[in-house]
């Protein structure tokens, strides 16, 4: 099956990259080169075509190349089973990052629309160890891939939450001040959680339909101590107006789908994830993003592009061979980091083989030939 691919990527003045044209294939794409090489920034330039702030959440103004600190700007000839796309995106310096979809201008959630990503990236590593913030974040990112709008439900529901936030720090008691914002937060919230049920029960199907090397992960979401949240807008709403005193003394809300967090526990074994040892914790991670991609193939009859950072280096022998098996039956174009080529032995003459190298302050690309 034909999945999303880029066939064109140019990157302008950014991170390390003053300027960069590559010809992708559709299928895996191994870009190996030493550390620093600029290897991760050519992942988090195809990322930003999605929405949001990235692989690495930068600010805009993070992606500019030093010392210039000129405007960067990417773009990209993006194809699918049924239709082309031009895509870019850039910032100039002081300025908020812009969008242009077949020379439009668009916003972050239309790209969602057009190019559904998902990427796995070291720094995930340490999810089932540290705070519920990122956990969410994972989650988020996953449901946005099957509701291109749920950041904007969000960005609804923060805003709403901001400004009781503010009444709240200032003391303010009366009711009248407090209805309409609780409301709001209530609406947003619930289809804030609604689009994560959906996810999460989208990402089991995949998960229990599919023979794979990697281990299946039960999820579930909590509240703030394994409590059970309120989670539709009734409830929502009742929980606010009963938590303001409380809120009041925090100076903030302490209830609601933004203190929500999401459970793992190795499904075979009955194990949290937290438990588990760092391989299982990066095999179920990597289930996880395989679910992703094949849930999103399923409903949209196309795979998702897929964004590996450095995630070979860290498997063994068998599960590295299994991972690409998996790539390669989804039918996806998928963009994989290493330091050595070796490490994409087992893919042999299904991948694109890119070497990235850098040389007083120039990037290098040149794609090489195995046998």
């Amino acid at each position: 099956m034909a999945g999303l691919a880029l066939s064109h990527l140019t990157l302008s003045h950014f991170r390390s990259h003053k300027f960069a044209r590559l010809v992708p294939a559709p299928g895996a794409i191994a870009l190996f080169g030493a550390n620093g090489a600029g290897k991760t920034n050519i992942l988090e330039a195809v990322s930003l075509l999605s929405p949001g702030r990235g692989l690495r959440r930068a600010a805009a103004e993070e992606f500019a190349r030093a010392p210039e600190q000129l405007g960067w700007k990417i773009t990209a000839e993006l194809s699918g089973p049924d239709e082309a796309h031009s895509l870019e995106t850039w910032a100039e310096p002081g300025q908020s990052r812009q969008v242009r979809i077949d020379d439009k201008a668009a916003t972050q959630s239309a790209l969602g629309r057009v190019a559904r990503m998902v990427w796995l990236v070291p720094s995930m590593d340490r999810l089932w160890l540290e705070g519920a913030e990122g956990r969410r974040r994972f989650l988020d990112r996953i449901t946005l891939s099957f509701f291109p709008g749920h950041a904007d439900v969000s960005l609804a529901y923060e805003k709403a939450m901001r400004e009781r936030n503010r009444l709240l720090k200032d003391g303010v008691a009366d009711d009248h001040w407090y209805r309409a914002l609780e409301r709001a937060m209530a609406e947003a919230g619930a289809e804030l959680h609604r689009n994560r049920s959906v996810a999460i029960t989208r990402l089991a199907a995949a998960q229990s339909g599919a023979e794979t090397a990697f281990p299946a992960a039960h999820l579930t979401l909590t509240g703030p101590d394994d409590a059970d949240p309120p989670n539709s807008a009734e409830e929502l709403t009742a929980a606010f107006t009963q938590g303001r005193a409380r809120d009041m003394a925090a100076g903030r809300t302490l209830i609601g789908p933004h203190r929500a967090d999401l459970a793992a526990t190795y499904a075979a074994k009955g194990v949290a994830a937290r438990q588990c040892s760092t391989g299982e914790q990066k095999a179920l991670l990597i289930s996880l993003i395989l679910a992703n991609a094949r849930a999103l193939t399923a409903d949209f009859g196309a795979p998702p592009i897929i964004l590996l950072d450095e995630v070979s280096a860290h498997l063994d022998e068998t599960r590295r061979a299994a991972l690409y098996d998996e790539i390669c039956a989804l039918g996806a174009q998928a963009w994989l980091t290493g330091t050595e080529i070796s490490l994409f032995e087992a893919l042999g003459t299904r991948a694109q083989y890119l070497e990235i190298t850098e040389q007083d302050g120039i990037s290098g690309i040149q794609e090489r030939t195995v046998m």
